[in-house]
């Protein structure tokens, strides 16, 4: 049976209301939260963005957004509930007559009620829109702010920006979100580690030939080429989503399943880091850009098509590197980490590839080496790859078949999306 944490009514505003994350993603989230009884009634959802719209148009395009992430699962008995929480302000934070007294109007502005305020627009915007908020006096003790990667697009814009939200909000109300994290199979790496007494003696330099981490789109820029063609793979999924990736699986156990505790341990990673620049990183780094081609049978267009008939764009698509980490558990074993859009299908996942036998007693021919394999998505689940006896008659044979746990098969309760 599933357990769900109670949830007490709250406010959320939502930046870029109208965007493409908000009808993927965000919106989506919220109402599965609902119908999994973890919003109450008495809660408030207010989109906001430039566009101009009044609350019953937002509501038809979240319910349309909404009805297209259910599938075959669309309640909408439950969506006619849900959607009297909604509503919609037309507001340009990054201008002085912004009708912020409109927004406050829907938000409940007492003490005891939490607020969040969840940045969903471009990140050169944060730092206006928290300067605006805290202007409006909206940037009290019980509000929260959430901001989506990337933060910027080097160390510089970074710290520009989380000391433009410092100043306005204090560092316990501010919230960077890193949505891989939400994901069942991430979270269940720290417990495949450091619950089974079977892979902590093995997870080391020692038993390990090499660690993949992929995470393979098949889709091109499905209308966001201003934000990406700045952005590019590596700054769109390697510093923030495999990153992460990489410290929960080269992490040293935490003290604790504390926040602070484990945050320490991935820094720790992080630090271990081979720097790579200057001539390494031209061997140890490949970049590229997708062509004009087929999927499904059908033409699809290159990067630059995408762009505009004219553009003329250097911005990667594609990236692959090879990491190490210079501590004692891991030093001398390789991490590859690569990521890319248009690729043949759709696919994330984390290899744990181990040393083969030391001597084989069964001839060659055969693959010698274990491999264990955490699918993220789709088809979420774990595979341990292990050498059996192929029956049958005509001598012994080797082959390597998969121990597979499914999380559909395994797991009947739907479990939530990453947001």
């Amino acid at each position: 049976m599933a357990k769900f944490i109670p949830v007490d009514p709250f406010d959320i505003v939502i930046f870029g209301g109208t965007g493409d994350l908000s009808r993927r993603k965000l919106l989506p989230a919220l109402f599965h939260r609902w119908l999994d009884g973890q919003i109450p009634e008495t809660s408030c959802i207010v989109g906001t963005a430039r566009s101009e719209m009044d609350t019953k148009a937002y509501r038809q395009m979240a319910k349309e957004a909404c009805e297209a992430a259910s599938g075959d699962n669309w309640d909408s008995k439950e969506w006619a509930r849900f959607e009297k929480l909604i509503h919609y302000v037309s507001i340009d934070a990054t201008q002085e007559d912004a009708d912020w007294a409109t927004l406050k109007s829907f938000l409940t502005l007492d003490d005891a009620r939490p607020c969040v305020f969840y940045l969903a627009t471009s990140p050169r915007l944060y730092v206006q829109i928290c300067e605006a908020l805290g202007k409006a006096g909206l940037a009290e003790e019980n509000m929260r702010v959430v901001l989506e990667k990337p933060i910027g697009t080097d160390l510089e814009s970074a710290k520009a920006i989380n000391d433009g939200v410092a100043k306005v909000y204090a560092e316990r109300q501010v919230f960077r979100i890193d949505h891989y994290l939400g994901k069942e199979t991430v979270q269940n790496l720290m417990v495949l580690r450091f619950a089974n007494m079977l892979f902590e003696p093995i997870w080391s330099r020692n038993y390990v030939d090499h660690v993949q981490i992929t995470v393979a789109e098949d889709l091109g820029l499905e209308g966001r080429a201003d934000y990406y063609d700045k952005s590019g793979a590596l700054r769109d999924m390697v510093q923030n989503h495999m990153l992460q990736l990489l410290c929960l699986t080269a992490m040293e156990p935490p003290n604790k399943l504390e926040d602070d505790d484990v945050r320490t341990e991935k820094i720790k990673v992080l630090s271990a880091l081979v720097p790579i620049s200057g001539d390494s990183a031209k061997k140890l780094t490949v970049r590229g850009q997708y062509k004009a081609g087929v999927k499904d049978g059908k033409p699809v267009k290159g990067y630059l098509d995408e762009l505009s008939s004219d553009a003329d764009s250097a911005t990667e698509t594609f990236v692959a590197i090879k990491a190490s980490i210079d501590n004692w558990r891991w030093s001398g074993v390789p991490f590859y980490l690569r990521t890319g859009k248009r690729m043949s299908h759709r696919h994330s996942d984390i290899v744990i590839q181990f040393k083969p036998t030391p001597h084989s007693i069964f001839g060659e021919g055969y693959e010698s080496a274990n491999r264990l394999v955490i699918r993220l998505q789709p088809d979420e689940g774990v595979r341990l790859f292990v050498q059996i006896k192929e029956p049958g008659p005509g001598g012994l044979r080797v082959k390597s078949l998969p121990l597979n746990l499914s999380y559909a098969e395994s797991f009947t309760v739907r479990y939530p999306d990453a947001y």
